[in-house]
């Protein structure tokens, strides 16, 4: 008897541990997909958390993590250059999501708006977010978006408002060095150059590694000369070229310098602009007289109304094209420039939703 119960013991063992259990080995992969998915995410592999998430999504619908598997599906799309996707997953995370998780989406439905161009819409987006909650840890990202939409609507004035309130608000933010890059910028524009000179004048000791650096230097350069300090501008100038000579405004910054001795410089200075003048454009080799070695007449004269904005060098803008077509065939002669279009970083701030907080990191520069 005791043999009996022994052997039917023996056998119920083994059953139990030769059966599957589905349902355990389910839970198990549902968890494994999400970890997986989340850390790639957290560590910038965007491709790898794309295609985990998204089966993760697939696999099991009715996971209580679906809403942020489908925020971090967006983001993963978004960092990946699909917007068009990045918005619909974005959407769908709206209305999913518990109430107060949504502004998220909206923040991240705002993000997908400005990279597809739909400025208006963006800009409706960031200005949600920040009415709904002017201390979200997304205030600060939502007026950086909001100020670049109205650059990208033309919209200068307003610009410069939602630039200087970011840098005002969040002087310590990490895109407060390109807001006032950007406010600057729109200063200029404005022809507000008394304005923008405290703000490019500081630049450099501020933040003096930022990828703007550069463009601050160059753009102070010619704030200066527009505002007829033209010693001072040729300085910064020169500085400028001297520091970064293959930077993409650093002819410009010749050509300007070159421009202003020539117009304003000593006897010397107008000789050997002249010359840099001629090895720049071959085809005007005609010296006048005034500029000849012993012609006696090397003075400059002023027009009529003494130093006037006219006599000043024409300053072009080096980020924004020109808008009328007289502007378009004007750079056509002097060297087309750049198409203006403010770099915008991808972002990634805190989700309150994610289980696991240390993940995420800030990932725009």
């Amino acid at each position: 008897m005791t043999r009996t119960l022994l052997s039917v013991l023996a056998l119920a063992s083994l059953l139990v541990v030769v059966l599957p259990a589905p349902p355990a080995l389910a839970l198990d992969e549902a968890e494994r997909l999400w970890l997986v998915g989340e850390q790639a995410s957290a560590d910038g592999l965007h491709a790898l958390a794309r295609r985990v998430l998204e089966r993760f999504i697939a696999e099991y619908p009715s996971d209580s993590r679906r809403p942020s598997a489908t925020l971090l599906v967006g983001r993963a799309r978004l960092a990946l250059g699909d917007a068009d996707q990045a918005l619909d997953a974005f959407r769908r995370f709206r209305a999913m999501a518990p109430p107060a998780q949504r502004l998220e989406g909206r923040f991240w439905e705002a993000e997908a708006l400005y990279r597809v161009k739909r400025f208006a819409e963006a800009r409706a987006g960031y200005d949600e977010v920040m009415r709904r909650d002017a201390a979200s840890p997304l205030a600060p990202d939502a007026a950086y978006g909001l100020a670049l939409c109205e650059l990208e609507l033309r919209r200068p004035e307003a610009a410069v408002k939602a630039f200087r309130d970011l840098i005002t608000t969040w002087p310590e933010h990490p895109q407060a060095p390109s807001g006032a890059f950007y406010l600057a910028q729109a200063l200029f524009d404005l022809k507000r150059y008394a304005d923008a000179l405290p703000v490019l004048s500081g630049f450099a000791t501020k933040y003096p590694k930022h990828r703007l650096a550069p463009d601050a230097q160059y753009l102070l350069g010619s704030t200066r000369l527009a505002t007829g300090d033209r010693e001072a501008g040729v300085d910064d100038l020169k500085a400028f070229v001297a520091a970064y000579p293959s930077h993409p405004q650093a002819p410009a910054a010749r050509q300007a310098i070159t421009a202003t001795l020539a117009k304003h410089g000593t006897k010397t200075q107008q000789q050997s602009a002249y010359t840099q003048l001629i090895q720049q454009s071959p085809r005007h080799s005609t010296m006048p007289a005034r500029l000849r070695v012993g012609s006696g007449s090397h003075r400059t004269r002023r027009p009529r109304g003494g130093d006037s904005a006219r006599s000043s060098p024409t300053i072009r803008w080096p980020i924004r094209p020109p808008s009328s077509s007289r502007e378009r065939r004007s750079s056509g002669r002097a060297g087309r420039m750049p198409r203006f279009r403010p770099r915008r970083p991808l972002r990634a701030p805190m989700m309150r939703s994610a289980p696991r907080r240390s993940c995420w990191r800030a990932s725009r520069s």
